[in-house]
């Protein structure tokens, strides 16, 4: 594990799989894991790889901020700008995203100031904040919108003060959510491989960025080629949320899968080889 510093003074645990010289891929994890979520992936790349993963602001052995307004998605860019900087200065990266790494992720591919920086992108069971925002607006009350509605119950659970804290340190909310992933044909990481502040801290996440940018979403586009994983058994996010989107993203490649929302953790396998078929397909190199 080696560390980066963010613009904003924040320390970034960073870990690395295969040999140097290899292509670099980034992988993003979401939420309420940590980087150790990538590791049975990740072993299965180093043939093809530099793998790359990093523990998000709020998780794992990265610095956990206070303030709410530090777990923006502005933040979270510089933190992926100084993990970039550090590994792949020079050469655009392949980028793998789960939950709200993608949501993240999705933000990186977007941004005009990472514009030549990502050659291709995986995004599994997240979408972007801003593309959800307009797809709430013009499906909201249609079959698909109010499914997703009601997939997303714990969004609005989360903007809760105090209660969903609680939640997580009393031990009843992993309950409730692990018996949610288990009846949708999938099980969820080992809660040992994370720690309570994990789970609480991440809570800022939901809270900093998903009001405002479902109330005001921008509209944000990327040329990169990405390729959208749906596992059709996930118990948070629907295949049209996170498909319908040809409109921001028209190198758009879609992908709907057997299996629950941890996808990395219970079949890394899947993960592998879709991740290396795609970049193979459009990155524009051989691995």
């Amino acid at each position: 594990m080696r560390r980066v510093t963010s613009a904003d003074g924040t320390r970034i645990a960073v870990y690395e799989y295969g040999e140097p010289t290899a292509p670099v891929l980034i992988a993003v994890h979401g939420y309420p894991d940590n980087a150790s979520l990538w590791e049975p992936v990740a072993t299965r790349l180093t043939e093809h790889f530099r793998v790359i993963t990093y523990d998000v602001r709020g998780a794992g052995e990265s610095d956990h901020p206070r303030k709410r307004a530090e777990y923006k998605l502005e933040r979270l860019e510089e933190d992926f700008l100084a993990v970039l900087d550090a590994v792949s200065p020079d050469q655009p990266i392949q980028l793998l995203a789960h939950d709200w790494g993608s949501i993240q992720a999705w933000h990186f591919v977007t941004s005009e100031r990472l514009q030549g920086r990502i050659a291709s992108f995986v995004s599994i069971s997240g979408p972007s904040l801003d593309h959800a925002g307009y797809f709430l607006r013009r499906r909201g009350l249609s079959r698909d919108g109010l499914k997703q509605l009601v997939h997303s119950w714990y969004v609005f659970y989360f903007q809760l003060p105090w209660l969903p804290e609680r939640g997580w340190r009393k031990g009843w909310a992993h309950r409730v959510f692990g018996r949610l992933e288990r009846s949708a044909e999938g099980t969820s990481p080992d809660a040992g491989e994370r720690s309570v502040a994990d789970y609480v801290n991440g809570l800022n996440l939901y809270r900093a960025n998903v009001v405002p940018r479902l109330l005001r979403p921008q509209e944000r586009r990327t040329g990169v080629p990405v390729l959208a994983v749906s596992p059709d058994g996930d118990a948070f996010v629907t295949t049209p949320l996170q498909t319908d989107i040809a409109r921001w993203a028209p190198n758009l490649s879609v992908q709907v899968v057997r299996g629950g929302h941890w996808m990395p953790r219970n079949d890394p396998g899947l993960v592998a080889r879709l991740t290396l078929e795609h970049t193979r397909r459009v990155a524009g190199w051989r691995v």
